[in-house]
């Protein structure tokens, strides 16, 4: 039986030679901000996250080579190992990026490259690992996805304008994206072939090894409608609608150690921390060694929508610890009722805890953030998506909280701030049963689960991201896998998180 070939290494080489005129920019599109961030930089993270991904090799619109240099070094993005200059046209683009990633080979070495354009920053983990997976047995892979639209052949006739001469079976036609990938000596041979030819021309590198390589097939990896390139101005709000939306995943840390490592000696200040997920986060987070203060109503009489309180939690736990790394609000308020029919007091009550609270938590934070370029934790509701008729006011200003993060998140970039929101599927919290009384427990996730999120996200480098916390969700953590768990036979972290835990009250509340 022969073995399985040992994968090569690979390299993800970002495309980022475009200028932006055709949306009529200034700047280059892939340095346009959407969600807090650049383009260009959304792009360049999923590859840094990418298990499968091992070098990233960035081209640039030559002009711009430098603002794409801060980017990654603001970023702290390590897997960048060299930022170059693009060509003027893809293909002259392409045989840069061929020779850069073939200096850094031996006589005889191999390497994947995925080519992947710049502007396509929703790419998922899932498509990156299915191109890698496939390039263990075919030579170039491309990704697309089935066309929804009948695809027309047209020509055109003098001045009357198009006729329709053909309709292809819509079955067999798909739509392509990126990554491509190939094995470095066949692109760079295709490429050598398509060099003598004086008629070569390609806007894309697949079509490159069709025509010059017809023997080596090309292997088609399933898309994501998700995966689209922002080329048009209305690609750009779009885009910025799918980052609200799209599903994010905190990274998980390795164990006990590195949690305790990340924690100790840090100060984390949390409104709202009387009860439920504030509360578990207080302990959790207590317990691996960081220096807590749970603030809440009915525990220490801070009301969040009273700025005099926030300053003065903030002042103290700063005085008493000389620092401040990170800031959780929490706190809120759900009231169930027709809009119409809601007194003023109960309006008044709900636009200031739900919102003018985290943004005066927000501006009071900032200062001490700042000197230790922490982060803020924010909290929305599944219903920001959509505003739920009985409880429009706690739907509207949780939808805030998301403008609220990608917002400061971006105005806060280059002070080191990181600003992030978390988003809980239907949690079992006594404000939740307050408003709508008991619910089958199977149905609903456990404060703690949340809250061990809310954690992983304090802990990551992630700013201006939605993070979505749902039950059995396939990207559970570590910590959150230890916490459903059953309890026998718990050892390592799943015990050191067990005896945490075990210190909380019966008592839960958001």
């Amino acid at each position: 039986m022969s073995s399985r070939p040992v994968p090569h290494r690979t390299v993800a080489v970002v495309l980022a030679g475009g200028t932006g005129q055709r949306i009529g920019l200034e700047i280059p599109k892939q340095l346009l901000k959407i969600a807090g961030k650049p383009i260009l930089e959304h792009t360049l993270h999923v590859f840094e996250n990418a298990p499968d991904v091992d070098e990233v090799i960035l081209l640039m619109t030559p002009a711009y080579v430098e603002d794409a240099r801060r980017i990654v070094e603001r970023a702290k993005l390590g897997k960048v190992t060299r930022v170059l200059a693009g060509g003027s046209t893809r293909s002259e683009t392409t045989r840069i990026a061929i020779e850069a990633a073939a200096a850094g080979l031996g006589e005889g070495e191999d390497c994947n490259l995925l080519f992947h354009d710049a502007v396509r920053p929703l790419l998922s983990q899932r498509v990156v690992r299915e191109c890698v997976e496939s390039l263990e047995r075919y030579q170039a892979v491309d990704v697309a996805i089935p066309s929804s639209d009948t695809v027309i052949v047209t020509r055109t006739h003098g001045n009357d304008g198009e006729f329709i001469t053909e309709v292809p079976d819509r079955s067999r036609l798909r739509r392509g994206q990126t990554p491509q990938g190939f094995h470095l000596s066949t692109i760079r041979a295709a490429y050598e072939r398509a060099a003598a030819d004086p008629f070569f021309q390609a806007t894309d590198d697949c079509s490159v090894v069709v025509k010059y390589l017809p023997h080596v097939p090309v292997h088609i990896v399933t898309g994501d409608d998700y995966n689209m390139k922002v080329t048009q101005p209305v690609d750009v709000f779009i885009a910025d609608k799918l980052f609200q939306l799209a599903s994010h995943a905190a990274p998980a840390q390795a164990g006990e150690a590195a949690y305790r490592e990340q924690l100790a000696g840090k100060t984390m200040v949390v409104f709202g921390g009387s009860y439920g997920i504030g509360a578990d986060i207080s302990r959790i987070a207590e317990g691996f060694g960081a220096r807590v203060f749970a603030l809440g109503r009915s525990t220490t009489g801070t009301h969040v929508e009273n700025l005099d309180h926030v300053e003065q939690a903030l002042a103290g736990a700063y005085a008493e610890t000389g620092r401040i790394d990170y800031v959780v609000n929490t706190a809120g308020v759900l009231r169930v009722g027709r809009l119409d029919e809601t007194d003023n007091e109960t309006i008044r009550e709900a636009l200031d805890v739900n919102y003018l609270a985290p943004v005066n938590i927000a501006r009071t934070s900032y200062k001490y953030l700042s000197e230790t370029q922490g982060q803020l934790l924010l909290f929305t509701s599944s219903s920001y998506t959509r505003g739920r008729a009985e409880y429009s006011l706690y739907s509207s200003t949780k939808a805030a909280m998301v403008n609220l993060t990608q917002a400061l998140a971006d105005e806060w970039a280059e002070d080191g701030i990181r600003v992030n929101c978390v988003n809980p599927e239907r949690t079992a919290t006594p404000m939740r049963t307050k408003a709508f009384g008991q619910e089958p427990s199977a149905s609903l996730l456990t404060s703690e689960s949340v809250a061990l999120t809310s954690l992983d996200v304090l802990l990551s480098e992630m700013t201006g991201h939605v993070i979505d916390v749902r039950k059995q969700d396939p990207t559970a953590t570590p910590a959150q896998a230890a916490v459903a768990s059953a309890p026998q036979q718990r050892s390592g972290f799943e015990a050191a998180l067990a005896s945490v835990l075990a210190q909380a009250t019966e008592d839960q509340e958001v």
